[in-house]
């Protein structure tokens, strides 16, 4: 029996010898590599983090003590070490399996949920400063990546820490060496040093002892002075114990016996300290290593080659490079046209413009507020911005938008891909929000193409239109409609009708909704039912015009989208409806008032949750006949 197969809690991973602890790395290792080939998933990050999992298994004992990640994209081998290696590992990320993220529903070792950067630190000193305020003794323990000190608010965490926090553990998992100048001989020297339990008795024993005397309190903060100054003197101080935290390392994220020594330390300190361990993304996978950004999250892939396993398509086009190209077309011709992204070119498309025009190309790393801020900076000085986030992502900078951009009226054009579902990721990354937020904001111009070339025309638009735009699409490929050599500018605010109703009802569908609204539609007419179909394109402003003559030539408006049906694009409908004293009945279908978990597949979801095209169809026959 393989040692992995034996681990049911972490329990078991405190029993093993240290001798088998090599072995059951290797074994990790290979069943994170066997799921992900065939799953896809956060491949490069959890084989980087193998040996910390383990070691933090040995050393604390969850579930009392509290581990937290930041994103937790990285919790795998959490998951593998905590009972959770069965079929539904086996299943990670698809219908009926384990989510890729942690999830406090999923297990009790799971002590916080997460998905998005940045969190771990002030979930974790939240946890922290609980214990203190109930008078618990559990060990809190942050594990973050060194992208996550690019995100604002991690540096508000970080300075509250000292402050709010007895005991506070912070690993900071160092996979690119952004943070590399503490090295060396004399680093290892100093910190085997301090990690010494007969020096750090000593200390504390002189401490007390000086403390008795009448002298004692002036003597101990010399003496505790002149080692701070000894060390900032030998060795370049850590910004880190500028924010109070005792600082270790850099040290081998991968030696398990000095990683067990270091975190057997840090959960005796009394302070709150930081571990800084420099590991290597994608250890134990070839392909990884050479491509880390395609691994980071990879779609299912072959073990030996790297080669993605799913068919490409040479016909299809994605949303995410049809924006990014085009993006790269306008760029070409006009230079104060530039692209901004959070940290995520590659996934937003902008990786054409950053390759052939780099000078126009800003990466701002893991940082949407200041992205947006940014944005309207340039915007003010007469550079026109366009800023790819994704739509789960944007919700940390709907602020920014509204006080910044807005407010302000600055031409600044926001690109929402993964607008809808991003089904294998979850919750946490499902675009479902976003007209909600923004469509209430003045200034605001917010729209949805229904397909590749659209999307197209829109970005255009949206680029010299003069005001605050925002562009949603949906991760995947388009429609397959071919693509114009430039796009075109369309006009603002103007639905496009594809098909004519009898009298009975006509959808008004956005986005990539409106092929299933068509589809929907074809379902009725068999069902003695001819249906119009409006691709709307635009959420704010609507198409008052048309829609006010639709209302009155039929005796229902059914409107589709791809967002939560709470404050979308069918709210705004019942808006103009009441707002025009109009009687006519309007069936709003979005997703429903609650977070949609992942699945392998959006057409799954889409079925559970009845926005198949033959749910969409029988929902408003259903109305009709009511």
């Amino acid at each position: 029996m393989s040692i992995l197969s034996s681990i049911k809690s972490p329990a078991d991973v405190k029993k093993l010898r240290s001798a088998d602890l090599p072995a059951l790395a290797r074994e990790i290792r290979e069943k994170i590599i066997s799921v992900t080939s065939q799953n896809g998933g956060h491949v490069g990050p959890n084989l980087g983090v193998v040996e910390l999992c383990i070691a933090l298994h040995r050393v604390f004992s969850t579930p009392k003590d509290k581990i937290v990640f930041d994103v937790s994209h990285q919790s795998y081998v959490h998951k593998l070490l905590t009972g959770r290696n069965g079929e539904k590992f086996d299943n990670l990320r698809k219908t009926g399996g384990y989510c890729g993220f942690c999830n406090r529903s999923e297990s009790e070792h799971d002590a916080f949920g997460a998905g998005h950067a940045g969190t771990a630190l002030s979930a974790a000193l939240g946890l922290a400063s609980a214990r203190d305020m109930l008078g618990g003794d559990e060990n809190v323990i942050a594990v973050l990546g060194d992208a996550a000190l690019t995100n604002g608010i991690s540096f508000e965490a970080l300075n509250n820490i000292s402050s709010s926090a007895k005991k506070f553990i912070l690993i900071l998992n160092d996979n690119k060496m952004s943070i590399s100048k503490n090295v060396g001989a004399l680093s290892k020297y100093f910190n085997d040093l301090i990690t010494n339990p007969a020096y750090n008795r000593l200390f504390s024993d002189m401490e007390s002892f000086l403390k008795k005397s009448g002298i004692g309190q002036k003597v101990a903060k010399i003496g505790r002075k002149a080692m701070h100054e000894t060390k900032d003197f030998l060795m370049s101080s850590s910004m880190f114990e500028k924010y109070g935290l005792r600082y270790l390392g850099p040290i081998d994220g991968h030696d398990l016996p000095l990683l067990e020594q270091y975190l057997q330390f840090c959960k005796c300190s009394p302070e709150p300290v930081i571990l800084h361990i420099i590991t290597e993304k994608g250890r134990g996978l070839e392909c990884a290593l050479k491509n880390p950004e395609k691994f980071h999250g990879a779609s299912p892939y072959d073990i030996h080659t790297g080669a993605n396993k799913e068919h490409t398509d040479p016909n299809a086009v994605l949303y995410q490079d049809a924006m990014g190209k085009t993006l790269l077309k306008i760029a070409q011709k006009d230079k104060t046209v530039v692209g901004i992204t959070a940290a995520m070119s590659a996934g937003t498309g902008l990786s054409h413009l950053k390759k052939a025009i780099p000078s126009q190309f800003f990466d701002v790393g893991i940082a949407e507020e200041h992205a947006s801020i940014f944005a309207a900076g340039l915007a003010a000085r007469g550079i026109r911005p366009v800023v790819a986030i994704y739509s789960s992502f944007m919700q940390r900078a709907v602020d920014c938008a509204m006080h910044d951009v807005c407010l302000q009226n600055l031409p600044v054009t926001f690109c929402m891909d993964r607008a809808g579902l991003s089904a294998q990721d979850g919750a946490t990354h499902h675009g479902l929000f976003d007209i909600a937020m923004l469509r209430c904001i003045p200034n605001a111009v917010l729209m949805q193409p229904s397909n590749e070339d659209e999307t197209a025309d829109m970005l255009f638009s949206a680029v010299y239109s003069g005001k605050p735009c925002f562009i949603r699409y949906p991760r995947g490929k388009g429609e397959y409609v071919k693509m114009k050599d430039f796009p075109e500018k369309i006009e603002i605010g103007k639905a496009v009708e594809l098909k004519k109703s009898d009298g009975k009802v006509c959808i008004w569908a956005l986005g990539n909704m409106v092929s299933v609204a068509m589809k929907a539609a074809e379902i009725l007419k068999a069902g003695g039912v001819d249906a119009g179909v409006v691709n709307a394109r635009f959420v704010k402003p609507l198409d008052s015009a048309l829609l006010a003559k639709h209302m009155s030539e039929n005796s229902l408006i059914a409107t589709l989208e791809d967002h939560s049906a709470k404050g979308g694009f069918g709210s705004a409908v019942l808006e103009f409806l009441q707002e025009s004293r109009c009687k006519t009945p309007v069936e709003i279908i979005g997703w429903p008032d609650q977070f949609i978990p992942h699945a392998s597949n959006v057409d799954a979801l889409r079925e559970k949750y009845g926005l198949s095209p033959e749910a969409v169809a029988g929902r408003i026959l259903g109305r009709l006949r009511a």
